[in-house]
């Protein structure tokens, strides 16, 4: 959802909910498509998304206009729902108009066009006693008028679907992704509690370090992001001086055909949390994807503890950025966590 403003989370329950809602609405038609517009610009309040709010709004009560045309704003928003369709006139030259009825007006003006094409089904005219010229004036009229009425129709069916088709298409795309989004916060609040029951016993210090990195993701100052990423990286080295101390004595790995040093001293934070990993994983292919996980989570966070000491404060580019390196850092510590328990059971 493009919003400055993120919703509640109370919002966004109701918001699903009243999704689920117009989606089976409009699915099995039990809501007319004023009403359903008019569901539509809440669920969008309710989102925070208030240029569809006010589309839904005109939607349902039509878009204004003035003397002097359709207002840039109100223009925009027809363009936004798509209601902007070219025209050329008389002279050839190409013209872009914008639908302004509202959906209650097409919805009349369709009832209206069907009574009139079955009062113009037959001449009113008694066989009997009319002029069989006259009759036959009559039939041709009719005949001209229901294919006009036909043709009002046609055009006012086909706008009204395409409303049908934008408000549904509206809808649903907020229902996924608030569904996606239920779901992803959901695994993560179990990955979260369960660090949160068991980094305390390892390091009661982190408690409080995940404690100010929380205040500083609720920050509007891109400073505390920042921030906020950097206590992630003194969490892992706590962590790995908990699990794996440092030691001057290196640990030796063959690659590429040599044997070379890995460093496990103070410093070497990441080193000696991989190393952890290796020791207490009973399947390389778990060693290999924390291994993975841990050595992304390095070269981001030191990166970024790196242009901290030379001063830049440009890091941290958005809050959304913040929060992934905060997921993926509980990704890390539960799964070292797992290890260390499963170490402690077995």
């Amino acid at each position: 959802m493009s919003v400055a403003i993120k919703p509640s989370t109370a919002a966004l329950r109701e918001a699903l909910a009243l999704s689920e809602d117009l989606l089976r609405g409009i699915e099995l038609s039990e809501l007319s498509l004023t009403n359903a517009a008019l569901k539509a610009s809440r669920l969008a309040r309710l989102l925070n998304d208030f240029q569809f709010q006010k589309i839904f709004e005109y939607e349902a009560g039509g878009y204004p206009t003035t003397p002097s045309g359709v207002p840039d704003d109100v223009w925009a928003c027809a363009k936004a729902a798509g209601r902007i369709h070219q025209q050329k006139d008389e002279k050839g030259n190409v013209k872009n108009l914008a639908i302004l009825e509202s959906i209650e007006q097409l919805e009349a003006q369709i009832e209206g066009t069907k009574v009139g094409i079955d009062a113009a089904r037959d001449p009113n005219i008694s066989i009997a006693s009319a002029n069989p010229n006259q009759y036959v004036s009559a039939w041709s009229s009719n005949t001209i008028e229901r294919q006009k009425l036909h043709s009002e129709l046609k055009e006012a069916v086909k706008k009204l679907g395409a409303r049908r088709s934008f408000l549904y298409s509206y809808v649903m795309q907020r229902n996924l992704e608030l569904k996606f989004s239920n779901i992803a916060s959901d695994a993560f609040s179990r990955i979260r509690e369960v660090v949160d029951q068991s980094i305390g016993r390892l390091v009661p210090s982190a408690v409080q370090k995940f404690s100010a990195i929380y205040e500083n993701l609720q920050s509007e100052n891109p400073e505390d992001w920042s921030n906020a990423v950097h206590g992630c990286r003194r969490v892992l080295q706590d962590l790995a001086d908990a699990l794996f101390p440092s030691t001057d004595q290196p640990r030796m790995r063959e690659l590429g055909g040599k044997t070379i040093p890995i460093k496990l001293g103070p410093d070497n934070y990441i080193n000696r949390l991989i190393c952890f990993a290796e020791d207490r994983s009973k399947s390389e292919r778990t060693t290999a994807i924390i291994g993975s996980q841990i050595s992304f989570l390095r070269d981001r966070l030191d990166a970024l503890f790196q242009a901290a000491q030379k001063g830049s404060h440009a890091i941290i580019s958005s809050r959304d950025e913040a929060d992934r390196y905060v997921v993926y850092t509980y990704m890390v510590v539960g799964d070292l966590l797992s290890l260390s328990i499963n170490e402690q059971v077995s």
